[in-house]
């Protein structure tokens, strides 16, 4: 049997060789086996390298609002959705004993401000002592202060809008219990979202800031381009990545936490030449494709080594063809150099 395969092997190189010499005689070449393929012309053109992940869409304002004072919620002015300006209130903690306390204080003041006012008057003419005057400014300075005090703890029982944006979570409710730092409402700024994305640190030195970034939202269909606007330097101990961010353009259908798909192109080629995956063949420990030249009558086949440079979208980059050959995309699985084709 290994003897018959042997003596088909050499049978068939003859046979081989045999066309190959009737081709470059130019003789008929009509009875000779063909096969059929389909070519595909090599021309320069823009090839770029990337890396594919995925992101969150999030807010560069997304505050917490905590409440500052202890107490009882008295009230909350804002519902989820609703759009607040900077300063809004938002909610505020019952402040009906520091009301009662501030008036009883401005009586106090307004009682120690008279006082002082005489004495000052006496002073002034030589009439009174010293002490005296400086009892009455100094009784009325110290309600001043405390009436200070009391208006900055009212000002407490605010819960306000730091920002202006929109109220995405409401977390307490009127009645409730509350405590300086507890979380109250969470407030958005939907004019300024970015991307937010994790990269594996292989590409920590080759992505920078000015890349190009191409984000598909499949919740919205929608594909936006945008530019890396920050790269961490630091890398994650347990995913092995780094953070990138890219400003994203201000689009009504955007939403904080929407998930992307995201591809960041960190170089370009503009005049790569290029050649499906799938036609790159490896023989002999060498990388090989197949092109249509013809010669004489007939079409043949010819073998091109070739380097593959870079690969993405199933095209790979090459190195070895020539701008206008004829690469063979299909039919080239077998295809030995010269053989006879048909296009």
């Amino acid at each position: 049997m290994a003897e018959l395969k042997e003596r088909h092997a050499q049978l068939s190189k003859e046979i081989h060789d045999l066309e190959q010499e009737l081709v470059g005689q130019n003789r008929d070449t009509s009875f000779f086996k063909t096969k059929n393929v389909s070519v595909s012309a090599v021309s320069p053109g823009l090839f770029e390298y990337y890396v594919k992940t995925q992101g969150v869409v999030e807010a560069e304002n997304n505050i917490l609002v905590s409440a500052r004072s202890m107490g009882i919620l008295s009230s909350v002015s804002v519902s989820e959705g609703q759009s607040v300006k900077q300063g809004q209130i938002l909610a505020r903690v019952d402040n009906s004993l520091i009301l009662r306390n501030m008036e009883l204080i401005e009586t106090q003041l307004r009682l120690a401000e008279t006082v002082y006012d005489r004495q000052k008057n006496l002073w002034e003419k030589k009439i009174g002592t010293e002490v005296q005057y400086l009892q009455a400014k100094t009784n009325k300075e110290s309600f001043e202060k405390q009436l200070h005090s009391v208006q900055e703890q009212n000002e407490m029982t605010y819960i306000k809008a730091p920002i202006a944006g929109v109220v995405d979570q409401v977390m307490v409710k009127v009645g409730e219990n509350i405590a300086p730092g507890m979380p109250a409402v969470r407030i958005v700024n939907m004019d300024k979202l970015k991307l937010v994305a994790k990269i594996s640190e292989a590409y920590i030195n080759t992505i920078a800031k000015g890349d190009s970034v191409q984000v598909l939202l499949p919740d919205l269909t929608t594909t936006m381009r945008a530019r890396v606007t920050f790269t961490s330097r630091s890398i994650d101990p347990l995913s092995r990545t780094f953070t990138i961010e890219a400003k994203l353009p201000t689009s009504r259908d955007l939403r904080p936490n929407m998930t992307a798909i995201v591809k960041v192109v960190f170089h370009r080629e503009e005049n790569a030449l290029t050649v499906p995956i799938n036609v790159v063949q490896e023989v002999n420990g060498e990388k090989v494709v197949y092109v249509a030249e013809q010669k004489g009558s007939v079409i043949i086949a010819r073998k091109r080594i070739i380097s593959v440079t870079g690969v993405a979208d199933n095209l790979a980059q090459v190195q070895g063809l020539h701008p206008g050959e004829q690469v063979i995309t299909f039919g080239f699985q077998g295809l030995q150099d010269g053989d006879v084709i048909k296009i």
